[in-house]
């Protein structure tokens, strides 16, 4: 049976990153998901190929629970001599703003994707790894879901909402060999980080420079390997040292 990856918001990114680094690392299928940007998506898909891996694209809104139910049942049934080993939360939006003026539909959404979404997918993949005793499961959270950040209070919510839930699952499922475990970057290079100011905000990094996605992806790998089974539970920094 070959052994899958699934990465939530993978077309860009911190995701694009992830998925082409355990199709390198690991020897796993990835399965490439996105809810709009299918270019992006493909773009992925044939940096894998590429490299010499084997991925495909499975889209759906991981904040529709019924969305994200139909596609992986679609899936489940194609795809009998596969499994789901590693799945990685990684789709997450920010929506900036101070709390006295955020819209309600800015705090829903946020919390929705990055919350909701690591609760809808999971849901649904951990029950073969239960029944397998087998599988690994990596969020990535935030800085500021550890810190706080101004201006980010929906996100600083999101992801310590991800983080509490990393801790608590990996105790529930550790006697069936299941690792629950969170990456925690600071500022990365990305999408997310592109209105940046570098040059100000490296500042407050010891290292004085922002991340790389792949050095994320390195550690989402390692998480991922039969070289990090005795960790779980975990919120592992990946921020040049700003939080240390």
């Amino acid at each position: 049976m070959k052994n899958c990856a699934l990465i939530t918001g993978a077309s860009r990114g911190l995701g694009k990153a992830i998925a082409i680094q355990l199709a390198l690392d690991n020897n796993l299928h990835i399965l490439i998901n996105y809810s709009s940007n299918e270019k992006a998506a493909e773009d992925t898909l044939n940096e894998i190929v590429k490299n010499g891996g084997t991925a495909e694209i499975l889209k759906f809104n991981v904040q529709d629970k019924e969305n994200v139910d139909k596609a992986l049942d679609e899936w489940f049934a194609k795809n009998q001599d596969k499994f789901i080993s590693v799945l990685v939360n990684n789709a997450g939006i920010t929506r900036d703003g101070l709390f006295m003026w955020m819209p309600e539909k800015d705090w829903d959404d946020v919390i929705d994707v990055s919350a909701k979404g690591m609760f809808n997918v999971t849901q649904k993949l951990i029950q073969p790894m239960l029944r397998k005793r087998q599988g690994r499961i990596i969020n990535i959270a935030s800085l500021s879901g550890l810190k706080g950040v101004p201006g980010q209070t929906n996100y600083s919510a999101a992801k310590g909402a991800m983080i509490g839930a990393t801790k608590a699952l990996a105790q529930e499922v550790a006697k069936r060999n299941i690792t629950v475990n969170a990456v925690a970057p600071g500022f990365i290079k990305s999408d997310m980080t592109e209105a940046f100011n570098e040059e100000d905000y490296k500042k407050l990094v010891p290292l004085n420079r922002f991340g790389n996605p792949e050095e994320v992806a390195h550690l989402v790998s390692f998480l991922a390997s039969e070289k990090a089974a005795y960790i779980t539970g975990e919120i592992i920094n990946i921020n040049g040292g700003i939080y240390s």
